[in-house]
């Protein structure tokens, strides 16, 4: 217990940096090659579950490192898995013959919405049996990037002891971004499965440099 004690982390990374990372995300959305198919929801759940295991392979070996080295992996950790997650989010669009739709919204909207639904709920919004898709400002996006980040670096401190303990805490922490993944393809399954409208101007990347514009202006 002393061990683990004299090794734990004074803090995880502060939110306002997990926000500036995002923005800096979202200056390279991937692109999907995935062809539309004649069974897209099979086929949606296939990409997911490639995705599932290459986030916990992932996310566990990045977890490895013990104590406080553990820490500095937080983020090239969350990164590597939203790279995971957003590639798994334009394939099902892709699947799904709305591959063109794909906005930074959208993918915002799928990545977050289980983590920090207050953030994004405002993004897309479910009208019957189609999803609106909502234009975010630059002011809007700098708002959404910042709430996400506060949420995420509470969920960093809550789960900050599985990096005190290697090989167990990296396999906790893999499984998170197990059911994470999960949790973002179901919600991408729902949304391209269904007609999809846009609510004023239809955005779909920034430019890395606009991105790093962005993130100055907010402070970040």
């Amino acid at each position: 217990m002393n061990a683990i004690t004299s090794t734990a982390p004074v803090s995880a990374p502060p939110a306002s940096r997990v926000a500036r990372t995002i923005l800096d995300f979202l200056g390279d959305i991937p692109r999907s090659s995935e062809p539309t198919s004649v069974s897209p929801r099979v086929r949606a759940e296939t990409i997911a579950i490639n995705a599932r295991r290459r986030a916990f392979v992932a996310s566990a070996s990045l977890s490895l490192p013990p104590g406080p080295l553990g820490w500095l992996t937080v983020l090239p950790e969350l990164v590597t898995i939203w790279r995971i997650q957003a590639k798994m989010v334009a394939d099902i669009a892709g699947a799904f013959g709305q591959r063109s739709t794909l906005t930074r919204e959208q993918m915002l909207y799928c990545l977050f919405r289980h983590t920090a639904a207050q953030a994004v709920r405002d993004l897309v919004v479910r009208a019957g049996e189609r999803f609106v898709v909502r234009h975010a400002t630059a002011h809007a996006l700098r708002s959404i990037a910042e709430r996400i980040g506060v949420k995420l670096s509470q969920r960093a401190l809550r789960n900050g002891l599985s990096r005190m303990l290697p090989v167990i805490g990296a396999a906790g922490v893999g499984a998170y971004a197990w059911m994470d993944t999960r949790q973002v393809a179901r919600t991408a399954i729902a949304m391209f499965s269904r007609e999809i409208a846009f609510e004023g101007a239809r955005s779909t990347e920034i430019p890395a440099r606009r991105m790093d514009q962005l993130a100055r202006e907010a402070g970040l």
